[in-house]
């Protein structure tokens, strides 16, 4: 697996949108994995405070160096994360993505993965991708995809907090 705009697209990724054109209606509703990548030529800007909600009472801005020590030099994959199925089975890539943009504008998130890409001075011109997979395929792709990053990079992509593992049932 490439951690590239094409080593994506090869694996069955789509969309490729900029956060700030992005019409969430346009996203499936199914299950599946999504990825925020940097457009061509994009440096790393950090902002002071974070433009994302806050989550349990926590700020969630980081200080400079911190953010600069999660930057991973030469990658272009920023996160990787999942959307289930939800225990209603009302969930999916729509519902997650425009959650994950909704945090990015102040709302409070359902989680906290993901919030150092809210912290770029740029974040609207982050790129989205997303690929369906069935919801039992989910925690396995989501590990193997962070695995992979970790063998190639040495470490989580930016916005990741916790490496996945493969747990029972997916």
């Amino acid at each position: 697996m490439q951690f590239t705009r094409k080593g994506l697209k090869d694996d069955g990724f789509t969309g490729f949108r900029p956060f700030k054109e992005l019409d969430a209606m346009r996203v499936p509703q199914g299950t599946g994995i999504f990825a925020i990548l940097t457009p061509e030529g994009f440096q790393p800007d950090f902002l002071k405070k974070s433009t994302a909600g806050v989550f349990k009472k926590k700020d969630p801005s980081l200080p400079e160096p911190e953010l600069k020590a999660a930057w991973v030099e030469g990658a272009v994959v920023l996160y990787v994360g999942k959307a289930g199925p939800g225990s209603k089975g009302n969930r999916g890539l729509r519902r997650q993505v425009q959650e994950f943009l909704d945090f990015g504008q102040g709302k409070p998130p359902g989680h906290w993965d993901g919030r150092l890409v809210w912290q770029l001075k740029n974040a609207g011109q982050l790129l989205i991708a997303w690929k369906e997979l069935p919801a039992e395929l989910l925690n396995r792709a989501e590990a193997e995809y962070h695995a992979a990053f970790v063998d190639e990079f040495g470490k989580l992509p930016f916005a990741n907090l916790v490496q996945a593992r493969s747990r029972a049932g997916g």
